[in-house]
């Protein structure tokens, strides 16, 4: 895989993949909970985020002091390593996107040893925001304050399937397709020149 123009396109896709995570983040919209409220009155509607959660009126800090002291502070210290998880693959992810600029920018030698080290950070990346999503989903299922009204849905998520998508093909397909050319197995897959 020398072609500048697929190291090219796929930072792209990476780089806006990132923005994503860095919205999941940053946005209050992992778990929500609307509810209609009185016939008479305002809806109701709350949105938890890793670090804030909001209602129809305004946004306060979370989890709360008081939701990490007592018996009840796993939740506390799940959502917050899921917050140290996503954090650690923002940077994870700028890292990756040094790592294409500098096989973009170092040559056919570079671009052709480089893919492997692209993927393997890709690949660890991936396994950090999978957990994090999974153990949101765990504590959602499990915790007893996510009652009958609240959804998972959001940034997270929704990021998170376009995320998986996007490496399965990335890690599986375009990989699998390169490999065979190496192996004489798809001659066609790529064309020689514009190397």
């Amino acid at each position: 895989m020398t072609r500048a123009l697929v190291y090219a396109s796929e930072l792209i896709l990476f780089t806006l993949a990132s923005v994503l995570t860095l919205l999941s983040i940053l946005l209050p919209s992992w778990i929500s909970y609307h509810d209609s409220g009185p016939p008479s009155g305002h809806p109701l509607t709350y949105h938890l985020g890793l670090h804030s959660r909001c209602s129809t009126s305004s946004c306060t800090p979370f989890p709360r002091p008081s939701d990490c002291h007592g018996p009840d502070r796993t939740f506390c210290s799940i959502w917050r390593s899921v917050g140290f998880l996503m954090s650690l693959a923002v940077v994870l992810e700028a890292a990756t996107i040094v790592c294409f600029m500098t096989i973009l920018m170092g040559g056919k030698a570079k671009r052709e040893q480089g893919w492997w080290v692209v993927t393997g950070m890709m690949g660890v990346t991936a396994i950090l925001q999978a957990t994090a999503v999974g153990l949101v989903g765990g504590v959602f299922i499990k915790d007893e304050r996510f009652f009958e009204g609240w959804e998972l849905g959001g940034a997270g998520f929704w990021r998170g399937d376009v995320w998986w998508g996007w490496c399965c093909w990335r890690g599986v397909g375009g990989e699998s397709v390169v490999a065979g050319k190496r192996r004489g197995v798809c001659d066609f897959a790529v064309e020689e020149g514009d190397w």
